[in-house]
């Protein structure tokens, strides 16, 4: 039986302290490194909890000046990231904690990069060779999750946004990965249900993705097994009754998504980033709704992993089509809409989405090859 009280330390792929009430940790951890002026980067949401609140009393009871940054985008834009590396610079600021979920990492892991590469912040992306002018040396950079959802507490890339056109751009560098996460389950403990169910169902995404992406990776591909399993034991408790264990699982599960999906992403994330863009869904919430729809267009042609996965989940069809009845019925128990229509979407969006969707980064990573009009068809499916 395993003891979630218990605060453990993992080395993988970063230094990853785990446990209830961990975060307490991170004033001492500062004095240690010698740190005393951190930009703490979070979302107007997080920025006004208790939780945030009480953080930064424990690091000014420390004696640390504190400067909170706060103005963000759900979906981040490159004027978040100037604007917060101005107040990095005009504060006199010496480390960088990200707080928060996704929008939150990917904006402070943003900042970390912008410090000392002033280059415009588009020649970094990765997609076009950009991780060749990240040479100068970054913030010491911290990660506390506040969701169980992307995992990018443990990512080296940040994916940002264009403000004027909304493209979504990736900017990469094993630099950018976090010097030392502190992720404390805790913290999701007070999220609501919706946020607890759409960004699991997220981390579920990433691992169903990285398992099944095209590459040969037995590394990735056990970590986002065992992820996979660990979700699809909790999430529905984790939502509607939740406890330490619960969240717990979902909070390490979600940190596996994001090793996992070094691999790859595929079909279901490049069918989510334009829904992001052009409607401004949640990120998670997108997945969720194309999940089902995305893995039974994957079946065929990899019915082998999808026979492994659905053993994983001890599914009592153990197919692809087995796992794709789970996936509907976990977003009906979990009251996360099956349809897009639910959540904005409409007819005369479909032919922006699918041309959105086909310039995404995530699709050739699928295991099958997707063309505009496999992507209008499966919009049109889960309308």
């Amino acid at each position: 039986m395993t003891d979630f009280s218990v605060i453990r330390q993992y080395n993988f792929p970063t230094t990853i302290r785990f446990g209830a009430g961990v975060v307490n940790e991170l004033s001492e951890h500062l004095a240690a490194v010698g740190l005393g002026r951190p930009l703490l980067v979070t979302d107007p949401v997080v920025a006004g909890l208790d939780f945030f609140r009480a953080i930064r009393k424990r690091l000014e009871a420390r004696g640390c000046s504190v400067e909170v940054f706060s103005d963000i985008h759900k979906n981040p834009v490159k004027s978040d990231v100037l604007k917060g590396g101005e107040v990095y610079d005009a504060t006199g600021r010496d480390c960088i904690i990200g707080i928060g979920g996704g929008a939150a990492m990917d904006v402070a892991r943003a900042i970390v990069l912008r410090v000392h590469h002033r280059r415009d912040l588009f020649d970094y992306d990765d997609l076009i060779g950009g991780d060749q002018y990240v040479t100068e040396e970054v913030p010491y950079f911290i990660t506390v999750p506040t969701t169980s959802g992307t995992g990018s507490e443990v990512g080296r890339s940040a994916i940002i946004s264009e403000d004027d056109t909304h493209r979504k751009r990736i900017l990469f560098s094993p630099k950018l990965l976090a010097k030392i996460v502190f992720a404390d389950p805790m913290l999701t403990m007070d999220l609501p249900p919706f946020v607890t169910a759409a960004t699991g169902m997220d981390a579920l995404t990433h691992n169903l993705e990285a398992y099944i992406a095209k590459m040969w990776h037995p590394m990735c591909e056990g970590i986002a097994l065992q992820g996979v399993e660990l979700i699809n034991e909790v999430i529905v408790r984790a939502v509607t009754k939740p406890d330490l264990e619960s969240r717990s699982k979902m909070m390490i599960a979600s940190l596996m998504g994001a090793v996992a999906f070094q691999k790859g992403l595929g079909v279901v994330h490049s069918l989510a980033h334009p829904m992001s863009s052009l409607l401004d869904t949640h990120h998670g919430l997108a997945n969720a709704v194309n999940l089902p729809y995305g893995m039974r267009f994957n079946i065929a042609g990899s019915e082998a992993k999808f026979r492994k996965i659905a053993r994983t989940m001890e599914l009592q069809q153990e197919d692809g089509d087995g796992l794709v009845a789970r996936l509907f019925e976990l977003n009906e128990q979990l009251g996360l809409p099956v349809r897009l229509r639910d959540v904005g979407v409409s007819e005369e969006h479909l032919e922006t989405l699918a041309d959105l969707a086909l310039a995404d980064f995530c699709h050739p990573n699928n295991p099958k090859p997707v063309n505009r009009e496999d992507f209008l068809s499966l919009y049109k499916e889960a309308l």
